[in-house]
Formats: C-alpha cells, structure tokens, sequence
C-alpha cells in the first residue's frame, strides 16, 4: 500500500440569509494509505474529451472531528485535484473514502 497525505473537504450546510442556504466548506489535513489506486476513461457519443475518473480507495486516520462529520466529507485531495467522495465507510480509528469524478463545487 501506497501512503497518502492530502485534504479532506468537509461541507456544512449554513443559512445565509431567510431562506438561503449555502454549503461553508473546511478543508483539514490528513495521513493515510492507497488501498486502491485506479483510473478509468468515459466517452460518449455527446463529448469530444473523455471524462477522467479515478476509482481509488483512501484509508484515513480520523480524529474526533472526522468521526463527528464523516457524512459532510464531498472532496478528497489527491496528485493536485479534488475528487468527489463517493462513499465513506467507517473502520474505526480510519474511514474509508471511494473517490469518483473529478470535484466541481464549492471550496474552501
């Protein structure tokens, strides 16, 4: 296994105005291993560039503030790109996140 260091996004729902929600994002820093590293090509018929997906597996090392916000994690950072968290499965004392496309949201 490959090791990791890399930002995690964390999103938080705040309301900004009456009515208006926004999503506030934190980015916090955490070690952890590579389970899986890959990647995969999606063309269509509609694009003239192929979509670049990764299907990688990160295994954290969670603190408490982890634990406490494993649902508000969107993005994980990896090779200078933001990846879209798919899934996280709770390993206590790791998380595992399962990256997918590439993240187009706010940041932090």
């Amino acid at each position: 296994m490959a090791r990791f260091y890399g930002n995690v996004g964390f999103a938080t729902v705040s309301e900004i105005r009456p009515g208006v929600w926004e999503d506030s994002m934190v980015e916090r820093p955490y070690y952890g291993d590579i389970v899986r590293n890959s990647r995969r090509h999606e063309s269509g018929q509609d694009k003239v560039i192929d979509d670049i997906n990764i299907s990688n597996e990160f295994s954290i090392v969670a603190d408490a503030y982890a634990n406490e916000n494993f649902h508000n994690i969107k993005y994980v950072e990896f090779m200078g790109t933001k990846w879209k968290v798919a899934t996280v499965t709770v390993q206590s004392p790791r998380l595992l996140l399962s990256a997918g496309g590439v993240y187009n949201g706010p940041e932090a």
